[in-house]
């Protein structure tokens, strides 16, 4: 889980390419549908907090938790005066609220470094935990095909003015992990034509529907629904990534 060190300082820059407006506009249509009117909302694996700010701007009374302090200094440094996010420096494997939550969202494949069964049910049981009764969990995950088919093996190198990296992957089918490993060059500010190297490994792991509708239901909440993510179309065997939609249920029916 010790990531985003040297690659939190330029994460933003090489994901412009990702449509946080247009994913935000869709997790805010499923939070409407399944959790109704805003409320308090946590969000797992928040980095530097893009997709925070805009669901406070949405209205969403935002926490952010994190277990990169890099990330999250960013994200402060980031907020907006309007926005007052809460942003928590822990590992989603044992976060600690001080009360429960309407909804809990975690994108961008956050779930995906839980690399063990145990750890990743150790999470679910902990988002019932803090979730309202009848609270709604919403997260997206990367799927076994994309690692298997799309990552697996590639090196993908981006090079820019600011920075350039070199990302190599490695799928280890049988434990079904991704292993990226990552090299990052980066201008030193106020030094023209200095970079600094960076070298960072991560790790991911696919885990199949099934599995994880086995996981929830052990944590004590129902699952509801699950979209080939950014759509409301039904998973596929080809879908790189999916939408999970839960729901709390436990307090619900001890009431």
């Amino acid at each position: 889980m010790e990531a985003y060190t040297g690659f939190a300082q330029v994460y933003d820059l090489f994901m412009d390419n990702v449509p946080y407006e247009e994913w935000s506009r869709y997790l805010i249509s499923l939070l409407q549908e399944y959790a109704g009117s805003p409320g308090l909302v946590l969000e797992l694996g928040c980095g530097t907090g893009r997709m925070t700010r805009l669901l406070a701007q949405a209205g969403y009374d935002m926490i952010g938790v994190d277990n990169s302090e890099e990330m999250l200094q960013i994200a402060k440094e980031a907020e907006g005066e309007a926005e007052d996010i809460l942003y928590l420096l822990q590992d989603m494997r044992e976060f600690e609220l001080y009360g429960t939550v309407k909804a809990v969202v975690s994108v961008c494949d956050s779930l995906n470094y839980i690399l063990e069964e145990e750890e990743l049910l150790t999470v679910f049981r902990l988002v019932n935990n803090y979730l309202d009764p009848g609270g709604v969990f919403i997260f997206d995950m990367n799927t076994l095909y994309k690692y298997r088919e799309i990552l697996g093996e590639n090196t993908i190198c981006e090079n820019r003015e600011e920075a350039s990296f070199i990302w190599e992957n490695f799928y280890d089918e049988e434990e079904r992990v991704n292993q990226y490993d990552l090299t990052l060059f980066s201008r030193e500010p106020g030094s023209p034509g200095l970079y600094r190297k960076y070298e960072e490994t991560h790790y991911q792991r696919g885990y199949d529907l099934e599995q994880i509708q086995e996981l929830l239901q052990q944590a004590g909440m129902e699952f509801i629904n699950a979209f080939d993510a950014f759509t409301r179309e039904p998973v596929k065997e080809d879908s790189e990534r999916i939408c999970v939609i839960a729901a709390e249920k436990g307090k619900r029916s001890n009431e």
